[in-house]
């Protein structure tokens, strides 16, 4: 009885919760808060650029604006913009430079289109040097181009020489150079890489895959390039032909060092007014239509490159 007794008291006391023991920690001491260094706020870092933008280009072009409404033996704010449309040689500028603008980029987008499938799809040894080399071309001044041409076709240029020395007449035929289709060819042998430096991004992100599928379903080379690759590059042939469109609008070196003296463009216009004529306020009255033009021209450029990713 004495050990059942003892068996059964055992579990009652092995039951008994043990009394826990509680500690108290003491409160982390108290810190002040780390005070943030001042920094100037996010619209003060805007001021210096705005500022230098402002001083090196808006005062200016305020000037060109101002000076454009304020003809220099008076008269209305208007009057300058009303002689300067009513003149031929303005209307004559005007389409010169469009044509030749617009002729300089569908000869750049075709010629840089043929360019870069070459260069991007048909291996050749040096194809990875030439890609290259457009990319140290586009930081050529466009001059130097027209002197190299002046050198091959000029008067007394590489070509005529030949022909004299050929034939033993007096003078070359090649006189094509002082002419609008000179200036022309110029801006597209020097405009052309500013079209293939997109065309080559776009084809190297192509997926090869495509055309190894089309080629293997029988398709020619021609449905290829009309199938899969120019819908590929279209956005591409978009940002690189509205880009020149702009440049051409605005180019000037070319046609003066081409020597072609029946060639007016609106910058040639803009020369010959101010530097020739000193006649500013026509000058800044051509000035500000160039402007409104190129600018306009300018923001569909940038739209086409958003769109394409550029």
């Amino acid at each position: 009885m004495a050990e059942l007794a003892g068996n059964l008291r055992e579990p009652a006391a092995a039951t008994l919760p043990a009394r826990a023991v509680r500690t108290v920690e003491p409160d982390p001491p108290h810190t002040p808060p780390a005070r943030r260094p001042r920094t100037l706020p996010a619209r003060m870092w805007a001021v210096p650029p705005v500022a230098v933008l402002a001083v090196v280009f808006l005062y200016p072009l305020a000037l060109v604006v101002r000076q454009s409404f304020t003809p220099e033996n008076g008269g209305g704010a208007l009057d300058a913009y009303a002689s300067v449309f009513a003149s031929r040689g303005f209307h004559e500028a005007l389409g010169t430079t469009v044509w030749l603008a617009v002729g300089a980029t569908v000869g750049c987008l075709v010629l840089g289109f043929a360019l870069a499938l070459v260069i991007a799809f048909v291996p050749f040894p040096g194809s990875k040097a030439v890609a290259k080399f457009i990319d140290v071309f586009l930081s050529f001044p466009s001059f130097l181009v027209t002197l190299a041409l002046l050198f091959i076709y000029g008067t007394v240029g590489m070509a005529n020489g030949a022909w004299t020395d050929l034939t033993g007449a007096a003078e070359g035929p090649f006189r094509f150079l002082a002419t609008p289709w000179g200036v022309l060819l110029a801006e597209i042998t020097y405009f052309t890489p500013f079209v293939m430096r997109p065309l080559l991004a776009a084809f190297s992100q192509l997926d090869t895959a495509q055309l190894e599928v089309a080629s293997s379903l029988g398709a020619k080379s021609a449905r290829i390039v009309r199938r899969v690759i120019l819908p590929e590059a279209l956005p591409a042939l978009a940002a690189g032909g509205s880009l020149v469109l702009v440049m051409c609008l605005n180019e000037f070196g070319i046609v003066l060092f081409t020597g072609a003296k029946d060639v007016t463009t609106l910058p040639m216009l803009i020369y010959g007014k101010a530097i020739l004529e000193s006649d500013y306020s026509a000058a800044c009255v051509v000035a500000v239509v160039n402007i409104a033009i190129s600018v306009g021209l300018f923001g569909l450029y940038r739209v086409v490159s958003k769109r394409a990713g550029a």
